[in-house]
């Protein structure tokens, strides 16, 4: 049996919480696990575009009207759990907080800026503490591998990192579920099949090594990134980011498979000190959220982990090109759960808990810069080293400042454009070619 998750929120300071996109495959979702985990809402505002108001979202058997999703919305709430798309969150993010929000942001749109924490819960949940309004939530790839890798980090050193996914089509949204099934019966039916819209190829029966856009000379991921797609190097840079491993050497290809939901990943790590296949499972059997195989023939695929919280491991064994120091993995998980709704409310939890809706005043954001293993000090040549491409400067003492422009006003919002889809494609992006930039100061 795949075990459920029945842990419920361990706060209990009431909040309203506002979910920016609420209509969508990942917002509703949010909303669920909202009311699975009792997260203690004293009101929800369910937020979405004009052509989603007047419809209802229901909340504890309550059916709660969609409002239109505008600067003004933000007003009186605590926290913002925010999936609307990567456009949207450009817009209204910086509004939101500009009112005193905390926003949890489910996009790519702020996940590698130096000011803002990238977090997946009960791996680095010290980085919400200098939080400035923002906190990003990662891509659903990376999400799932991360108390995978920090606990193998802590245990033996983690060397080099080389991962394929295979992710499902609910990745690409709503669009993506119902193209992978019309053309699938179309397909079995001996029917003409549909041109794909929501993939590059025809996803039915298929494979596609290509998410999202490829990348050359990227100003966020950095020429040594050309050739990978962005879906990629959001895996490698952002667990670089998450782990405080700037320099960690890593390797990414992620392939769309005809899966509706879960993605899956083939890990291979080499370590700077030996672990066996059996210590490893011992480890990570302890690690919250993680459930490990028994035996060789308990491996996991995504048709019976779906709809489930934690991430699963199996296939555990040595690397057989690096028998002292390597090892295979195989990682699943339900990328809607732990890779987009669960983990944000996740953080929303450790907020609470912690009294941090508020941004500490700056004179408190002077930071030490450690690394995930506090038995292993970084060396004086990896602290002086050039950042890796993607990398932030890693210095030993500095202040978080806040970005200006998440406190600037944004004039002439455009709401039209949300989307009700999950943005970790960014289709929106590949579409128009914009990028995430934080909108530029007004001078005064």
């Amino acid at each position: 049996m795949m075990p459920q998750e029945t842990s419920q929120s361990p706060v209990s300071e009431t909040v309203t919480v506002a979910v920016l996109g609420a209509t969508g495959l990942v917002g509703s979702h949010l909303i669920r696990i909202l009311e699975e985990r009792n997260f203690p809402v004293r009101t929800l505002k369910p937020l979405a575009s004009e052509r989603s108001v007047g419809g209802h979202v229901t909340f504890k058997g309550e059916s709660i009207p969609v409002e239109l999703a505008c600067p003004e919305a933000f007003e009186g709430v605590d926290i913002v759990l925010a999936s609307a798309g990567g456009s949207v969150s450009e817009t209204l993010v910086p509004e939101a907080v500009k009112r005193g929000c905390v926003v949890i942001d489910n996009t790519s749109c702020f996940r590698m800026k130096p000011d803002v924490p990238l977090v997946v819960a009960g791996v680095n949940d010290d980085d919400v503490e200098r939080h400035q309004g923002i906190i990003a939530n990662p891509n659903c790839s990376t999400a799932q591998l991360m108390s995978v890798l920090k606990a193998l980090h802590e245990a033996a050193g983690l060397k080099r990192v080389v991962v394929s996914t295979y992710q499902s089509v609910s990745g690409a949204g709503k669009a993506g579920m119902d193209e992978l099934r019309n053309t699938t019966r179309q397909s079995v039916n001996d029917e003409t099949v549909a041109e794909p819209k929501a993939f590059q190829r025809p996803i039915a029966f298929n494979l596609i090594p290509h998410i999202d856009v490829f990348l050359e000379n990227d100003p966020v991921y950095g020429k040594d990134l050309d050739g990978y797609t962005k879906e990629e190097a959001k895996l490698i840079c952002e667990t670089r980011k998450i782990l405080h491993l700037p320099d960690l050497k890593m390797t990414a290809t992620a392939v769309r498979v005809p899966v509706m939901i879960g993605h899956s990943e083939s890990v291979t790590v080499d370590l700077e000190r030996a672990l066996s296949p059996q210590k490893a499972e011992r480890l990570l059997a302890k690690t919250p959220d993680v459930v490990v195989g028994d035996g060789v023939m308990d491996y996991h695929t995504p048709a019976e982990t779906a709809g489930t919280d934690p991430v699963y491991v199996s296939r555990i064994r040595r690397d057989s090109s690096n028998m002292g120091q390597g090892l295979n993995l195989w990682v699943v998980s339900d990328n809607l759960r732990i890779g987009a709704a669960l983990n944000a409310v996740r953080i929303a939890e450790v907020l609470v808990q912690r009294e941090r809706l508020k941004p500490l005043p700056l004179e408190q954001l002077i930071v030490e810069e450690t690394t995930p293993s506090q038995s292993e000090k970084p060396s004086e040549a990896l602290l002086e080293s050039e950042p890796t491409a993607c990398a932030t400067p890693n210095t030993k003492r500095h202040v978080i400042q806040p970005t200006q422009d998440v406190l600037q006003h944004v004039e002439d919002v455009e709401i039209s454009a949300i989307e009700t889809h999950d943005e970790r494609v960014a289709e929106e992006e590949k579409a128009s070619g914009e990028s995430c930039a934080m909108p530029t100061p007004h001078k005064n």
